[in-house]
C-alpha cells in the first residue's frame, strides 16, 4: 500500500527535523518534503499534492493562516493542521475558509501522528 505523503512547513529546522523523525517509522504516513515559509509550502503542495499539509502559524514571507487558505483554494480536498504554540487562541480557525481542519500545540506534537491518520484514512 502506498504511504500517504505529508508536506511540513515551518521556518524552525529542529521543529521541522523532529516532525520527520515522529513519521520516519510509520507505516503509512511519510514526509515527503519541507517547506521553511509558507509561500514555499504552497509552491510544494502545487507541485507534490500532499495527503495532509502541517503548517507553523508565524513563519516569514507568508503566515500559516494565509498559506492554508492558499493551499485550500488550490487543493480543497487537503486537510491542513496547524501545529503553534498558541493553539488554544487559534481553535476558532478550525473548519472555517482557511482550509484549516485541526489545530495542535506544539507542546502536544506526539498527538500529531493520531491528527494525521485520522485525516488521511478516507
Amino acid at each position: 500500500m502506498a504511504r500517504k505523503r505529508i508536506l511540513v512547513a515551518d521556518d524552525n529546522a529542529t521543529i521541522r527535523k523532529m516532525l520527520c523523525r515522529l513519521f520516519a517509522d510509520h507505516e503509512t504516513l511519510e514526509i515527503c518534503d519541507e517547506a521553511v515559509n509558507g509561500a514555499e509550502a504552497v509552491e510544494m503542495a502545487a507541485k507534490l499534492r500532499p495527503h495532509l499539509v502541517i503548517l507553523d502559524l508565524f513563519m516569514p514571507v507568508m503566515n500559516g493562516i494565509e498559506a492554508a487558505a492558499r493551499i485550500s483554494k488550490m487543493h480543497p480536498g487537503v486537510p491542513i493542521i496547524l501545529f503553534t504554540q498558541h493553539a488554544e487562541k487559534f481553535y476558532a480557525m478550525v473548519g472555517s475558509a482557511s482550509g484549516i481542519r485541526r489545530v495542535v500545540s506544539k507542546e502536544k506534537a506526539e498527538t500529531l501522528i493520531g491528527h494525521a491518520e485520522e485525516l488521511t484514512a478516507a
